[in-house]
């Protein structure tokens, strides 16, 4: 029997070989076209991009964030520009910041808990985007960093070598960022696991790389104060508490300098 009169069985029919190579090119060709076109919709979105005034928009109400309602406002905005515009690295990014601050000032349980998990989501978007870039990094760490502190026997184990990993990835790539705060994170994870051998004396040297790299981050003075008090240094713990309390703090970050003070004094009242 020659290559032309080979037939083939396919469910059962009897096809004649011409025939069957003929519907193969066609499913063949019919697969190709089905791919390329999920890739063009992906890789060339018909939405338009996010406009640069919706994200000033946005970034004048979080500077305002003392007032919950305008932090829940500009998160609001960028929630609608993500449905109405093609995916975007600085919207992911933006709102895993916004929904890290609405967890950190709110009284709401569940705005809480919900906002760390939002934070935690998109910031995983950013840095799936742009891994080159600290922000998305940073920003899934500390939401997930808030997750764990507030679970610490079940998220907050599982979830230590991926907060360890985001961080330092940070430090690569920009060790200045958010006033040095990747290596403040370290410390807390050596502080927050003593009894996994976490060692205050390893926080302390992140903490010192911390204010190498910005002076007047509150946060960083008052984890080092706890590292020091655990190591039984109270003078030197009480000349960083002193130093927030006296420090010119960045402009962009008064709501947060308000609650670092507050924390301060207790910390005073109780230890000294």
């Amino acid at each position: 029997m020659n290559q032309n009169s080979t037939i083939f069985l396919h469910e059962g029919r009897v096809i004649p070989y011409k025939s069957y190579i003929l519907i193969t090119i066609v499913i063949t060709l019919y697969l190709l076209t089905s791919c390329s076109s999920v890739e063009t919709s992906e890789t060339r979105p018909d939405r338009p991009s996010v406009p640069p005034e919706t994200i000033a928009e946005a970034e004048k109400l979080f500077a305002e964030r003392k007032d919950l309602a305008r932090l829940r406002e500009a998160k609001a905005i960028l929630m609608r520009a993500r449905k109405e515009h093609a995916k975007s690295f600085e919207v992911e990014w933006l709102l895993a910041r916004y929904n890290y601050f609405l967890g950190r000032h709110s009284d709401n349980e569940k705005e809480r808990e919900e906002a760390f998990e939002a934070g935690r989501v998109a910031a995983r978007t950013a840095l799936q985007m742009e891994p080159n870039k600290p922000d998305g990094h940073f920003w899934y760490a500390a939401n997930l960093g808030e997750q764990a502190s507030r679970s610490p026997l079940t998220t907050g184990l599982k979830s230590m070598d991926d907060i360890r990993s985001k961080m330092t990835k940070v430090i690569e790539l920009r060790p200045d960022y958010e006033l040095g705060s990747a290596y403040d994170v370290l410390a807390q994870l050596e502080l927050g696991s003593r009894m996994l051998g976490g060692k205050p004396e390893k926080a302390v040297e992140y903490l010192e790389k911390a204010i190498d790299v910005e002076e007047n981050n509150g946060d960083v003075r008052i984890h080092m104060a706890e590292a020091l008090l655990a190591l039984k240094k109270p003078a030197e713990a009480k000349r960083h508490l002193d130093h927030v309390l006296q420090m010119k703090p960045h402009p962009e970050y008064l709501p947060e300098y308000e609650q670092q003070v507050a924390k301060v004094r207790k910390m005073i009242e109780s230890n000294f």
